[in-house]
């Protein structure tokens, strides 16, 4: 059992001991942390926070836990209730709020839970400020409210709709021409809030859906990360169903992934790629996304006379060389969708709304749209970490063995050869070293990623 603490939030598993796992108090001692830091970036004698969660089965208590200890504060929060990721970080501005908290563990199996913070731009913290309210909750540095000055509670649940309806708006989402391409979608949502959202989006834009694990009770059918592997009942249901694609999202709705109409992947790296291609398309412009993802959203960007960057991997670094870069569309390979004319942050209703157009104005299946991509395969591999292990280490004798290869250490360490790369990093959400290899061929990602998991065991000694 698991309690991480880093700069974009608190994650862990639900039971144990305080300080070991997500315990009821580690939620209270940290959405209170959380607010006495926004109650000292604000004049207002009762900040606003909006607060919505995932379908977890542990995500009504916590939410109760983070509202109250808000409430005790003297915070206001506007409750979304079941809501996304997304949906959170559109409501935010919407409300002039000062902040928001989702309470969700993204990918993670069921018994993990964690609390992601916005700030008033429904953006996630940078270091600086998640480091403030990281100590904030280590010296129990918060002041609560006396009893004339306690917040309140306050019940949205509209917020799925409106935020539909503001991806709806959006000049290159074309309802119409989608709705006359008599479109039929399996979607599965892992019995999270996408079964809320996304078959409601499809259905306003005129497409048939078939559910799949759309039952927002919190019990996930399967491994809930987006991966081939986890997603056999979908490719089976999608050709069962002569389903044009099928669709899938993590239970906080902030990754998505396709698959073809023969029931094969058209993978996650290229949910990016399409949108990217069809958003440069109609609005040429830069790109960004992190350093794990697939040289595939370069090659579509220099297409379309663009410059591409990569920054280090998470959601605030990508949207900060985003804005620096002004890119017109952005985001992270493993299915998050970035598109800064509806707001910054990871959204797969607009991948999906995106998509959707794209694919009827190509009038084209899923699968030859795909196969008018650069075609190159990735290997998605880790390194479980024990506490004997000095990760920093391991990652600097990597670097010195490829020193003469273009080399990269933003995060982690990233060797670009000719024709493929591998990047190490640890990550920031589980105790383990990340391993992301890219190829022309699987075989070769499969070799380099055997083969760099060879050179780090022999450098760990392990």
């Amino acid at each position: 059992m698991t309690l991480i603490k880093s700069i974009s939030g608190i994650r862990g598993t639900i039971g144990g001991k305080v300080g070991d796992n997500l315990t009821p108090i580690d939620a209270v001692k940290f959405a209170a942390a959380y607010g006495s830091w926004l109650k000292s970036e604000t004049d207002k004698e009762h900040p606003v926070v909006v607060v919505g969660r995932d379908a977890r089965i542990s995500g009504s208590m916590i939410q109760q836990l983070v509202m109250n200890s808000l409430v005790g504060l003297g915070v206001h929060v506007i409750d979304l209730g079941l809501s996304t990721t997304p949906t959170v970080e559109v409501a935010v501005p919407i409300e002039k709020a000062d902040g928001g908290i989702i309470l969700t563990a993204s990918h993670n199996p069921k018994q993990w839970n964690a609390l992601k913070l916005l700030n008033n731009k429904g953006e996630f913290l940078n270091a600086e400020n998640g480091k403030k309210i990281l100590e904030k909750a280590e010296n129990d540095d918060y002041d609560f409210a006396d009893v004339d000055n306690l917040g309140s509670i306050t019940v949205n649940d509209t917020y799925i709709d409106i935020h539909i309806e503001e991806v709806l708006k959006l000049p290159l989402v074309d309802a119409e021409i989608v709705k006359k391409s008599g479109f039929k979608v399996v979607v599965d949502a892992v019995n999270s809030t996408g079964g809320i959202a996304i078959p409601k989006l499809l259905r306003k834009m005129g497409v048939e859906v078939v559910e799949l694990y759309c039952e927002p009770n919190g019990h996930f059918p399967h491994n809930p990360e987006p991966l081939k592997e986890h997603l056999t009942d979908l490719s089976e249901l999608v050709v069962k169903e002569k389903a044009d694609f099928g669709l899938t999202v993590d239970p906080d709705v902030d990754r998505l992934a396709f698959m073809s109409e023969d029931g094969e992947m058209f993978g996650e790296e290229y949910t990016l790629v399409a949108c990217a291609d069809y958003v440069l398309g109609k609005n040429p412009g830069n790109t960004v996304s992190n350093l794990s993802s697939s040289r595939a959203l370069r090659d579509i960007t220099e297409k379309h006379q663009g410059v591409y960057e990569a920054s280090a991997v998470g959601e605030v670094n990508v949207v900060e060389k985003m804005k620096a870069n002004h890119a017109v569309i952005g985001g992270e390979g493993n299915g998050g969708i970035i598109y800064p004319e509806l707001h910054y942050g990871r959204d797969s209703l607009v991948g999906v709304a995106l998509f959707l157009t794209h694919l009827a104005e190509k009038k084209c299946s899923v699968s030859a749209l795909r196969n008018s991509y650069p075609s190159y395969f990735m290997s998605k591999n880790k390194i479980q970490l024990t506490p004997a292990l000095d990760v920093d280490a391991i990652l600097d004798g990597f670097h010195k063995k490829h020193a003469s290869e273009v080399v990269t250490t933003i995060d982690g360490v990233k060797v670009d050869f000719s024709d493929c790369w591998v990047h190490l990093r640890k990550s920031n959400t589980e105790p383990i070293i990340r391993i992301y290899t890219e190829a022309l061929s699987q075989e070769k990602a499969d070799q380099l990623a055997e083969e760099t998991i060879s050179i780090l065991k022999g450098i760990a000694g392990i």
